[in-house]
């Protein structure tokens, strides 16, 4: 435990959006006596918003530096990032990292080498920017069965869907005006092809339920090929479309884990979430659901998230991962199935796409936009041809949870109280 009195020196690895978020409230609160030491990047010709001999160019100097208390890596490089965090870990070092494509690939083995060695790894910021859902996982639920934890993980898509929502306009039109505000990347496929999603459903998994899940056998299905029909079709209904991650606890106790576009109708509370706003639903076997709602992305919101793991660091604060002794098994997916609905321009291309999930050809509908179809799908086969509906530029969402059998406590948000919790 560090003494009040004297100032934590913080090494921090990587200036990007959320380092220079971070930097920017250390600055704005000298009372909390947290000092940025030393900060390293890896260009020495970006332009940036302090001097030149702010900086040093070799992360590797600040691994070596005794006198850093805690190491803070925000890049973007998840290769890099497990270099670094792993060597931390083996010096015993005390860790904060918002990278989640490395925690999502590397989670078990930064776990094993915490406990090994004595250092401590913490990463808020990796999921959801300023909602506090890891902690509230691994600490307040760390002994209460979950039925589910569901949201919307990614503000870049939300904010897509939301402006096509709200202009009826085609996809394009609305990435490009995302990635002008800031709201997505140049390369976007990390976030619309669901990916970014997938590694923060992957770690909220060990949290939630103890277990540790490979990401490429999550189901990903993204929003590239979605279009101003799609959404059309679902405000016809009364319902939207949002690109939700779903970890689910099954009737026979089971847990199953999936990212996919799905229609929701306004009894759900992650229907009013937008823009570039992320929501998480919690629901436990008695606390009934918890609703969390907040900004998922921006270095100031995220370098919140990452200010709150350094400040526990000081207090001396671990996940617990109380749920690993219990973690149940993931089932095998053969017996798990999806409502579906699909749509492709071209109705031939459409069949074909019918005829790979077998779906009966029947299923398939058209209107004035082009044709689609809905029916019921083996999840195996969605995984199965993943690559090819994306490939092909097939729109799938599902209408529903993931059914085996019956699906354990699923909640009637008409009939259970949420207890919300809202930043705005």
């Amino acid at each position: 435990m560090d003494s009040d009195k004297h100032p934590l020196r913080i090494g921090l690895i990587g200036f990007g959006c959320v380092g220079q978020g971070f930097y920017d409230i250390l600055q704005q609160q000298p009372h909390l006596g947290l000092v940025t030491a030393r900060i390293a990047v890896k260009n020495p010709v970006k332009p940036r918003s302090l001097p030149a001999e702010h900086f040093t160019y070799h992360a590797d100097e600040l691994l070596a530096d005794p006198g850093l208390d805690v190491l803070v890596e925000v890049i973007d490089d998840a290769a890099e990032a497990f270099r670094l965090v792993s060597t931390a870990l083996r010096q015993g070092r005390r860790v904060v990292t918002a990278n989640k494509a490395m925690l999502a690939r590397h989670l078990p083995e930064l776990v094993q080498l915490e406990q090994q060695h004595g250092g401590t790894l913490l990463y808020e910021a990796a999921v959801c920017g300023s909602i506090p859902v890891i902690r509230t996982l691994d600490a307040y639920f760390s002994h209460e069965p979950l039925r589910a934890v569901r949201g919307i993980f990614n503000g870049s898509s939300n904010y897509v869907l939301t402006r096509m929502s709200e202009e009826g306009s085609d996809y394009g039109p609305a990435l490009a005006e995302a990635q002008a505000r800031g709201f997505a990347e140049t390369d976007p496929s990390l976030d619309m092809g669901a990916f970014d999603p997938r590694s923060k459903a992957v770690i909220l998994a060990a949290h939630a339920y103890g277990i540790f899940l490979n990401p490429n056998e999550v189901l990903n299905l993204g929003i590239e090929a979605v279009s101003a029909a799609d959404m059309a079709y679902a405000a016809a209904r009364g319902q939207k479309i949002k690109v939700v991650a779903s970890l689910q606890r099954l009737a026979d106790g089971h847990v199953t884990a999936l990212v996919t576009p799905q229609l929701l109708g306004p009894e759900s509370p992650l229907f009013t979430v937008e823009h570039e706003f992320n929501g998480v639903l919690i629901e436990g076997e008695y606390a009934g659901p918890q609703f969390l709602r907040g900004r998922g992305a921006g270095g100031h919101p995220t370098g919140s998230a990452v200010l709150a793991d350094v400040l526990a660091l000081r207090r001396g604060l671990r996940y617990g991962y109380a749920k690993r002794a219990t973690a149940p098994a993931v089932p095998p997916t053969a017996e798990l199935t999806l409502d579906v609905y699909l749509r492709h321009a071209d109705a031939g291309t459409l069949r074909e796409v019918l005829a790979w999930l077998e779906l009966p050809t029947e299923a398939q509908d058209s209107d004035d936009a082009g044709s689609y179809a809905t029916g019921t799908v083996p999840l195996p086969r969605l995984l199965q041809w993943r690559d090819e509906l994306r490939a092909n530029n097939v729109f799938v969402a599902r209408r529903g949870e993931v059914r085996a059998g019956e699906v354990a406590g699923a909640t009637d948000y008409h009939h259970y109280p949420v207890a919300e919790v809202v930043n705005m």
